[in-house]
């Protein structure tokens, strides 16, 4: 089932193109990253699926519906957390949740969900004009989660979230995919995205340049990882000819082994340790969505061919 299809979705604002001919396909229950740099388009799309914005061409479906003329039964269906969203100064958290059921007609508990999104008693006695920019986040947070949604549509949910807040936020966002949730994730904290997404979107200038796995855009990129390996004396093996082993360099007692796919690793561990070689100690570095991210959305990045066999990569195994 698809929770998002978009087609040809384009968006101008006089000569300025702000989303270009999008293709985008959000399965149900997935959590889906929706990545970019900030002015690549990522809330002009976000205002469409939810027709705060209407596309200059192109169509938008959401949870089988379309986004336009179906717009307000969708909208008793999602969850909205809105980048920068205005809560009210003098209105305790509370008495926001309270109203967030009432307009949901939903039988929500409120003490429940203030326990859900880090908020106690106190905090929800108080004026929200007291609250810091993380407790008004996760008010807001609790407050999109009102009504049991099919669909959660986070734009930049970190926001003002310290380490804490951002760690029950991922809790949050597994726990509600794991129900059947769909959750659509938007952000440029790629951290954020790399650490609770099963797929991802990259948007630059307005246009889908990629769609795959974070494993997946590693390998399209050729940004896999690296084994390092202290060992006592020469090797004395082979481990070029091993599948998804790209190179080895060893100097100095250090074997570094930098792989393709990250199943490699054990192989060469494997060898070695059959081989009766000494492993003092190992360690392994992961190459960062940063990096993938970098490839695809700075000048001579990556190529047509290469994105488009990641799209496909990504439509088989995720």
């Amino acid at each position: 089932m698809t929770a998002i299809q978009t087609d040809d979705l384009t968006k101008r604002f006089g000569d300025v193109v702000a989303v270009d001919g999008l293709d985008l396909h959000v399965r149900e229950g997935e959590v889906f990253g929706f990545l970019g740099p900030n002015g690549a388009g990522k809330s002009t799309t976000i205002d469409m699926l939810l027709d705060y914005v209407r596309p200059t061409e192109g169509t938008a479906t959401v949870l089988g519906a379309d986004a336009r003329e179906e717009s307000e039964a969708l909208r008793e269906r999602i969850g909205v957390l809105p980048e920068g969203m205005s809560l009210y100064d003098r209105l305790t958290g509370r008495r926001h949740l309270e109203f967030a059921i009432e307009w949901a007609d939903a039988d929500d508990d409120p003490d429940a969900i203030l326990d859900r999104v880090g908020l106690d008693e106190r905090d929800a006695a108080r004026s929200v004009g007291d609250y810091s920019k993380g407790m008004q986040q996760r008010l807001a947070l609790g407050m999109a989660l009102v009504g049991d949604p099919d669909l959660l549509i986070l734009d930049e949910p970190s926001s003002g979230l310290d380490p804490h807040g951002i760690r029950r936020m991922r809790e949050l966002v597994r726990e509600e995919a794991a129900n059947g949730t769909t959750v659509f994730f938007s952000s440029h904290v790629l951290g954020q995205v790399e650490a609770v997404c099963d797929r991802v979107g990259i948007l630059s200038d307005g246009e889908l340049v990629a769609v795959d796995t974070v494993e997946g855009l590693r390998r399209t990129v050729g940004a896999g990882s690296e084994l390092r390996l202290r060992v006592s004396g020469d090797i004395g093996v082979t481990l070029t000819d091993i599948d998804g082993v790209d190179s080895v360099r060893s100097a100095d007692g250090i074997v570094r082994v930098a792989c393709s796919d990250s199943r490699a690793k054990a192989r060469v561990v494997t060898r070695l340790t059959n081989a009766g070689v000494d492993i003092l100690d190992v360690d392994s570095e992961e190459a960062s969505l940063e990096d993938v991210f970098t490839a695809y959305t700075t000048d001579g990045g990556v190529s047509d061919s290469e994105t488009a066999d990641a799209a496909v990569y990504g439509e088989v195994v995720a």
